[in-house]
C-alpha cells in the first residue's frame, strides 16, 4: 500500500523560522527589522532558550496573526524534543503570553510514561499528543483562532526523537565526512576521521566543543589534517591546557596549517570572531544536501522498518494534531534551531529545483491518533 506523501508546507506555508530568525514568508518582520524596536545589538543572534529569542519570535507571530485575523494572540501552545532547550524556551515565551507544551522521546522499547510539570507534559510517546489534546481540553484551554502553536521542526514535525532521528544524526556524519574528505582530497584517512569524530562527539566533550558541530567538524578537519594530532588533542584536554575551541582555534591559526586547508580555516576562524554560532557555512550547505537527498528517496516496497531507518519521514501524530487544530483556527508556525544554511537551499541547488526542508515531501508515518 503506497504511503502518504506531503510537506510541511501543506500546514505551515511559508510561517517559518530557522536558526537566523529571518522568516520564509517575506511579509513578517524578523531579527533584521526587529533589532532596533527591541534593542538587541547588532552580532547578537539569540538561541531558543534564551530570552531575547522568545521576545523576536513574539513579535513574528503577531505580524503573521495579524495577516490572518483581527483576533489578538492572547495564547500559545508548543510542540518540541528536548527536554532542557525547549522547556527552557517555553518558559521564556510564557514569560509573556500563557503556553502549555509537549515534549517528547519515542521510547518503545520501555512503558508508556506521561507526566506534566509546570504547564508542560512529557512523553516517551509521540502517540501521547492525543493525551495532550484531551488535558487541554480537561483544562479549557483555548483552541481558537487566538492561540498559537509553535511547532520544532528537527527532530519533532520531521525525524522524531527516538524513532527516526538517527537518519538526520546520519546526515550530519556524512556531511562532515564529506567535508573533511573533499578538503583533504587523496590524503583522506578514513579510519583516523571515525577515530576522531567519535572520539570527540561524546556528551564528555561539551565543554570543548560547545555541542556545537560546527565547530566539531572543524575539529575533525583539523585533526585529520594533521594539523593537530589527536593523542596531543586528548592529552591536552585532560591536562586541562585546552579547554574551549576559542583555545584550539587559536592554537591552530599558531600552527602550519596545509595549504588546502587554509580557506577553511580562514572561513571558520573569521565567522568564530565574529560570534556566528554556524561559521562553517560550506560543511552546513553539504548538510542540507545530505538531508535533502535522505527524503522520500525509498520505494514504498521496502518496509517501515528500513524507512524509519534509512529516510526522514514526517511525524504522523503531530501532522494529524496540526491539522486538527487548524480546523478549529489555531495558528501553526514553524521554528527551529537548524541553521538556515543546513535547511535552505543554495542558489545553484535552488535553481534545480531543491526545495528549502519545510517544502521538501516527505513520507507520513506514525501511528494515527484518530481526530
Amino acid at each position: 500500500m503506497p504511503y502518504q506523501r506531503t510537506a510541511l508546507s501543506e500546514l505551515l506555508g511559508d510561517f517559518v523560522v530557522y536558526r537566523g530568525l529571518t522568516p520564509q514568508d517575506a511579509r513578517l518582520p524578523g531579527l533584521a527589522e526587529l533589532r532596533a524596536e527591541l534593542g538587541l545589538p547588532e552580532g547578537h543572534l539569540p538561541r531558543k532558550a534564551q530570552a531575547d529569542y522568545a521576545r523576536v519570535v513574539l513579535r513574528t507571530l503577531q505580524a503573521a496573526q495579524a495577516l490572518r485575523t483581527r483576533a489578538s494572540l492572547a495564547h500559545l501552545l508548543y510542540i518540541g524534543d528536548t527536554k532542557r532547550n525547549d522547556a527552557l524556551t517555553i518558559a521564556g515565551l510564557g514569560d509573556h503570553l500563557p503556553i502549555r507544551g509537549f515534549i517528547a522521546a519515542e521510547a518503545a522499547d520501555e512503558p508508556k510514561k506521561v507526566e506534566i510539570r509546570g504547564g508542560v507534559m512529557y512523553a516517551n510517546r509521540w502517540g501521547a499528543l492525543a493525551d495532550f489534546l484531551d488535558w487541554l481540553t480537561q483544562q479549557r484551554y483555548p483552541l481558537d483562532e487566538g492561540t498559537a502553536l509553535l511547532l520544532d521542526l528537527d527532530k519533532t514535525a520531521f525525524g522524531a526523537r527516538g524513532r527516526n532521528s538517527r537518519v538526520i544524526d546520519s546526515a550530519r556524519v556524512a556531511a562532515v565526512r564529506r567535508t573533511v574528505e573533499e578538503a583533504l582530497g587523496g590524503a583522506f584517512d578514513e579510519q583516523a576521521f571515525r577515530t576522531a569524530f567519535d572520539e570527540l562527539n561524546q556528551q564528555k566533550y561539551h565543554g570543548f566543543t560547545a555541542d556545537n558541530q560546527d565547530y566539531l567538524a572543524y575539529i575533525c578537519l583539523m585533526v585529520v589534517g594533521g594539523v593537530y594530532q589527536l593523542p596531543e588533542l586528548l592529552s591536552d584536554l585532560a591536562a586541562g591546557h585546552l579547554r574551549t575551541f576559542a583555545d584550539f582555534i587559536a592554537i591552530c591559526a599558531r600552527k602550519s596549517i596545509p595549504k588546502r586547508l587554509v580557506p577553511i580555516h580562514q572561513e571558520v576562524f573569521a565567522g568564530f570572531r565574529q560570534g556566528d554560532p554556524t561559521p562553517f557555512k560550506s560543511f552546513r550547505r553539504r548538510e542540507y544536501e545530505e538531508t535533502v537527498n535522505r527524503m522520500d528517496w525509498l520505494p514504498d516496497d521496502v518496509g517501515e522498518e528500513r524507512i524509519l531507518a534509512e529516510e526522514i519521514v514526517l511525524t504522523r501524530e503531530v501532522m494529524e494534531l496540526c491539522r486538527h487544530l487548524l480546523r478549529r483556527g489555531v495558528l501553526i508556525f514553524g521554528l527551529t534551531d537548524k541553521p538556515d544554511e543546513a535547511s535552505l537551499p543554495p542558489p545553484e541547488l535552488r535553481a534545480r529545483g531543491h526545495p528549502p526542508l519545510h517544502r521538501a515531501r516527505m513520507k507520513l508515518l506514525g501511528t494515527p491518533l484518530g481526530l
